[in-house]
């Protein structure tokens, strides 16, 4: 038996190392860059030609839109964590008691469906290059990021996996994602709307929900039922063909609550928002790639619009006069209106939009009629029920008649005063007496600073009248 030393092994690899290092060099020389691709996709293309697999490819965003195959088998994979895949991402954020599974690189997944094999690989490329510029905007640079799934079986199955297995897999990822999926909260990547990754999320940790909420009982049933109407209605939406959304619009004084019921609807239909800032959109073609990067299931929240951007009108005239803006790099209350209601609005699912306002007087009625704002939530002073609402929250105490309240009331009818202000004083003191006394006090010196403006305002306008009754004596006796 030939005996091989372990020098004669290591002589042999070496050698044929340079060989290969030599041919592939000779290669480069001898044979074009453009030439050595043809050649190569020409193989690969024969080899798959005579292959009897086939491969579908998934990727995570289709044109500008998400995929929503790719999110449904990201959620489903989780689930079917095998040897072969070595590589994961998992994080955990506060308040989840779960960890997150996500896949960290080129890795396979078997799984069988109907006694057919299938893999499924995750691939994920990346190249550092230039982000895209639009329109001239400032493109900064950006690390490219491509992700996707391939799914490979055999060819014969293709119409079974296509029309069955497919759709199993968005079934399960959906029941899958309702019952754990944390409401995300969605914001601007850094300010830049051209950078590859649009929207940032962290966890929506706010505690607001109908319950806790001091507006009247009233109005949140009507909220309520408004909601769950609108998400039963798919197919009524389809029928009169018009785009499954609705909106709203939270009107009135800063302090009533309309974050609070911004975080109370997210939470109750376990949507996730997205906070649109105006301050970083250029032009109209911008909206459309922050819309069309959102998901279904969703509300947008654009926060303050009387005074969080200034709008030209509907024929591109801007407040500012800015002249030597070109129309088409502008950001229009056309542009504005499209999104709302226009075909771009179509473009997703069960998307709720929310406008606030402190003054619902500066909004052009053009984004106030149905269709737009299909319903105007004005969030009023606080009023008695609210209060209860109140104390039962910060104080535990629902019990209409405790020490105090009955004063508190009487003072609430005199005043107008936030749910915000009384909530301040309700957190003063851990012990309930101390905190309604000071909430009484804080009240009384409340409605005697109004009642002295109210003089003021009173005296200053009998100043004016006998000041003009004098002038026009004074006319009387020149004349």
């Amino acid at each position: 038996m030939m005996n091989i030393s372990a020098s004669s092994v290591f002589q042999a690899y070496l050698s044929m190392t340079a060989s290969i290092t030599l041919f592939k060099t000779m290669l480069n020389q001898l044979v074009p860059q453009q030439l050595q691709v043809y050649i190569v996709t020409k193989i690969r293309s024969y080899f798959r030609q005579n292959s009897s697999d086939i491969t579908l490819v998934i990727e995570e965003t289709d044109g500008m839109g998400i995929n929503e195959i790719y999110t449904a088998a990201e959620i489903y994979l989780s689930t079917r964590i095998s040897p072969e895949f070595q590589r994961f991402r998992i994080s955990k954020r506060p308040k989840e008691t779960d960890v997150n599974v996500k896949f960290g690189n080129c890795g396979k997944i078997t799984d069988s469906f109907e006694e057919i094999e299938l893999v499924w690989r995750f691939v994920h490329e990346s190249n550092q290059k230039n982000s895209l510029r639009f329109h001239g905007g400032d493109g900064d640079g950006d690390s490219s990021e491509k992700r996707y799934f391939e799914l490979s079986f055999k060819k014969q199955h293709k119409e079974r996996i296509l029309n069955r297995y497919i759709p199993l897999v968005l079934t399960v990822a959906k029941s899958m994602h309702s019952e754990k999926k944390p409401v995300k909260l969605h914001s601007l990547a850094s300010g830049n709307i051209y950078a590859s990754k649009v929207w940032e999320s962290v966890n929506l940790d706010h505690p607001s929900t109908f319950e806790t909420l001091a507006i009247e009982p009233a109005l949140k049933k009507t909220i309520k039922e408004d909601l769950d109407r609108f998400i039963k209605r798919k197919e009524f939406y389809r029928r009169v063909g018009k785009a499954w959304k609705r909106g709203y619009l939270l009107y009135g004084p800063p302090g009533t609550g309309k974050s609070s019921l911004i975080a109370a609807m997210a939470n109750y239909l376990k949507f996730d928002i997205y906070d649109l800032e105006f301050s970083s959109i250029k032009r109209d073609a911008d909206l459309r790639r922050l819309l069309l990067s959102t998901k279904n299931r969703s509300i947008l929240v654009i926060e303050d619009i009387d005074c969080s951007v200034k709008l030209p009108d509907r024929n591109g005239n801007h407040p500012n006069n800015a002249a030597n803006s070109s129309k088409m790099d502008q950001f229009t209350l056309g542009g504005l209106l499209n999104f709302i209601d226009g075909l771009w609005s179509s473009c997703g699912d069960e998307r709720i939009i929310i406008f606030t306002t402190n003054h619902k007087e500066k909004l052009d009625p053009a984004l106030l009629r149905p269709g737009r704002m299909d319903m105007h939530i004005h969030m009023s002073y606080l009023t008695s029920e609210s209060f209860q609402v109140l104390t039962t929250n910060y104080l535990e105490i629902s019990d209409p008649n405790y020490k105090g309240f009955k004063e508190v009331k009487e003072l609430i009818q005199d005043i107008q005063i936030t749910p915000a202000e009384v909530a301040e004083q309700l957190m003063k003191s851990e012990d309930p007496e101390t905190c309604i006394e000071g909430l009484v006090k804080f009240l009384k010196r409340k409605r005697t600073s109004i009642n002295e403006e109210l003089e003021k305002q009173k005296d200053a306008n009998n100043n004016t009248t006998d000041d003009d009754t004098q002038l026009h004596e004074l006319k009387r006796i020149k004349l």
